[in-house]
């Protein structure tokens, strides 16, 4: 199939700043992830703002809480040769689902739901990859996420007021819960919520 890349914008300080810099005609994708708010973990840089990235650029996550074994991973993790670009926890749970890719390659949704079994904390995060282009996979732990679903779009939130101006039917997951919304073949999309148990 076509391959496909993660374009990556990033801005520290006002949303406005963001938008100008992802104003640019390359961002020509329909599936996106963005945030707002600054990790616990580093100081508010570009750095240190999400998405933030696997090494090779494959994968791109957002994540709302705090890894609290976050100092046992990042060792781990760099005893594996990973280079962190960041400060943030966020970006050792975007190594943790390449690493467990890398030993066997699986779907994004197991990838998911097995490297976060290795994180201790809360979230809400979501996750796009570059293999699975049409595939949007978000998870919660005591973090909120919500689903939003729009006319044609589905979005993905911590608030109802971040997607109130695009539509107000919104799905709440359940704390140990998954959410995947795909694009199908013809166009549609679908989601499916399912726990991270199974």
């Amino acid at each position: 199939g076509p391959s496909h890349t993660i374009g990556v914008v990033k801005a520290a300080g006002k949303v406005s700043v963001l938008a100008s810099r992802s104003s640019s005609s390359l961002n020509t994708g329909t599936v996106g992830i963005a945030h707002t708010r600054w990790a616990t973990h580093g100081a508010p840089t570009d750095a240190n703002a999400h998405p933030h990235t696997s090494s090779d650029g494959g994968l791109a996550i957002v994540h709302n809480g705090i890894v609290e074994n976050f100092v046992a991973l990042r060792e781990e993790l760099q005893r594996k040769g990973y280079r962190m670009a960041s400060e943030t926890d966020t970006e050792l749970i975007a190594h943790l689902i390449s690493d467990v890719r890398k030993q066997k390659w699986m779907p994004l949704e197991e990838a998911v739901r097995q490297a976060l079994s290795q994180v201790q904390g809360a979230y809400g995060i979501c996750v796009i990859s570059s293999e699975e282009p049409d595939l949007l996979v978000g998870a919660r732990k005591g973090s909120p996420l919500l689903l939003g679903i729009g006319e044609d779009e589905y979005l993905l939130a911590s608030d109802a007021s971040a997607v109130i101006e695009r539509t107000r039917r919104v799905t709440y997951l359940n704390d140990g819960e998954m959410v995947v919304v795909a694009r199908t073949p013809s166009g549609a999309c679908t989601y499916e919520i399912k726990t991270l148990e199974n």
